[in-house]
């Protein structure tokens, strides 16, 4: 058992307010400099909707992550073939268009303007050529546009969902939207790191943080190819691929990163994983369908308090603080403890670490259209009782009716987190329903306690548990939000050392290690 260390994120998708906080953080410390105008290493996205870049999501248009072929697994638009016949000239990238040209306004006009009868404008102009477009596109072009032609109704994960569900999301009175954050998922089996001719690009072994090596990468641009969720960027000034690089520095020193610490609705959980590495492949390849990928990973992800899982991991150089840390790691309790997080687009192959909560929507907590007196009369009647005149019973059949009939289709979130099993999403769905019937009952006592306890009963949670949930998303602070290990800089400092022993010596004369990298 190879135990490893990730970092890993989830994202809370019920509190997401589509503020972009979050995305003009990360620009003003990341990004904001020549040759990445237009790059966002976080984006967040209006669902349904294509995206950014547009209809990421299709992977028929851009080749990205991996695919199995004769039980091995193989990147589907890279790797030594294709990017040998690739390598002049790739077909399978995005244009400046599939993002946006990155512009600004000539400010100056509106106050340098000699006087005239019409009021002067501000031209936009590009932000590569200097000279004035027409805007066509931006970042969040189709933001709070739920229900548009041009991008509600072409989103890729309306696949599958009939003419008339389709439909049906999209009349007025039943459209719905929600917003989807995205940075770099940090994956475990990044596809990135595979594709890059140079080498370049590598997943840090204490954190598995990806990273691309600026000395090193040759902007041969497989990893953009490579990455299912367009994740890794050219900068056109520089010659260079970047991408996120989860705030590392701010990690080290003990913050959160920049988009997590600065995000309004406190949707952002970030805190260890443990990890079987030598279980990668098969977790990935073993798979029958893509429909069990979600949970294989999750079955991949280890329990921090087994202790086998513990002796494992100081055998294999993991820190004792980093053990603390996967142990109090929010993200392990949203993802295996509780089994409410789920991956984006698990069937890309990867194995992302960063982890949404599905949206629940619409916020009801019982179904009007549910008529109980019917329902009473093919009830069992020890199931039942009477008190002034007002049935109360121990089925909870009119609550669960609330999911199925939700504005945005089970298929439609499937296609997004759990590769097409709605009995996933709808699992989650009814934990998070029950979260709310749990409470309202404590707090406004419209809903009997007899039912609230059968709804707890259903998906198999204590009251301590819905407790804890609710305490994690509504009222945590930000050490429970974000459970940062210790970096431990004096391994790092040993490292060098070893390193410099090496090079005057003619051997390895010490028993102290490097830290395992990828």
């Amino acid at each position: 058992m190879d135990v490893r260390a990730q970092v890993s994120m989830v994202f809370h998708l019920d509190k997401c307010i589509g503020c972009h906080t979050c995305s003009i953080a990360c620009k003003n410390i990341w990004t904001d400099r020549k040759g990445a105008e237009y790059m966002w290493w976080n984006n967040v996205e209006t669902k349904p909707g294509t995206g950014y870049p547009t209809k990421w999501e299709d992977q028929d248009i851009y080749k990205g992550g991996w695919q199995k072929k004769n039980g091995e697994l193989k990147l589907r638009g890279a790797g030594k073939m294709r990017g040998l016949v690739n390598i002049f000239h790739n077909p399978h990238l995005p244009v400046i268009d599939d993002y946006y040209e990155p512009f600004t306004y000539k400010y100056l006009d509106l106050i340098e303007s000699p006087a005239m009868n019409d009021q002067p404008t501000a031209r936009p102009v590009s932000l590569i050529t200097g000279k004035p477009i027409d805007i066509k596109m931006g970042p969040n072009w189709d933001d709070d546009l739920g229900g548009t032609p041009d991008y509600a109704r072409n989103d890729p994960n309306l696949q599958g969902l009939t003419a008339a569900e389709q439909e049906a999301m999209f009349q007025l009175e039943r459209m719905a939207f929600f917003y989807l954050p995205r940075i770099c998922n940090h994956c475990l089996n990044p596809a990135c790191v595979a594709s890059c001719p140079s080498g370049a690009i590598y997943k840090r072994g204490e954190d598995g943080v990806v990273l691309i090596n600026q000395d090193v990468c040759r902007a041969w641009r497989m990893c953009v190819t490579a990455c299912p969720y367009k994740k890794s960027y050219f900068n056109w000034g520089t010659g260079k691929s970047e991408k996120c690089i989860l705030c590392y520095p701010r990690l080290e020193s003990g913050q959160a990163p920049a988009c997590m610490h600065s995000c309004v609705g406190r949707i952002r959980y970030l805190g260890v994983m443990l990890y079987d590495a030598d279980k990668i492949e098969s977790t990935v390849a073993g798979s029958k369908n893509d429909q069990d990928l979600a949970q294989r990973q999750r079955d991949m992800l280890l329990d921090p308090f087994d202790p086998e899982v513990i002796q494992a991991a100081k055998e294999n150089g993991v820190a004792d603080s980093t053990l603390k840390a996967a142990q109090d790691s929010p993200v392990f309790k949203f993802v295996k403890l509780w089994g409410l997080a789920l991956p984006l687009h698990a069937e890309f192959g990867t194995l992302p670490m960063l982890f949404y909560v599905p949206p629940l929507l619409p916020v009801m907590a019982s179904l009007s259209e549910v008529d109980n007196d019917e329902h009473a009369k093919n009830m069992d009647p020890v199931a039942k009782h009477w008190n002034d005149n007002w049935l109360y019973d121990t089925s909870t059949e009119e609550l669960w009716a609330t999911i199925d009939k939700a504005r945005l289709p089970l298929k439609y979130l499937a296609n997004m987190f759990s590769c097409g099993d709605e009995s996933k999403v709808k699992d989650v769905l009814k934990k998070l329903m029950a979260v709310r019937i749990y409470r309202r009952w404590k707090t406004v006592g419209d809903i009997d306690e007899t039912k609230a306890m059968a709804v707890l009963n259903d998906v198999d949670l204590a009251p301590e548990t819905i407790e804890d949930i609710y305490y994690l998303t509504s009222l945590a602070k930000f050490d429970d939000r974000f459970v940062i290990p210790a970096a431990h800089r004096e391994q790092a400092i040993e490292m060098l050392e070893f390193t410099g022993d090496a090079k005057g010596s003619a051997g390895f004369g010490v028993t102290e290690k490097p830290r395992r990298g990828w």
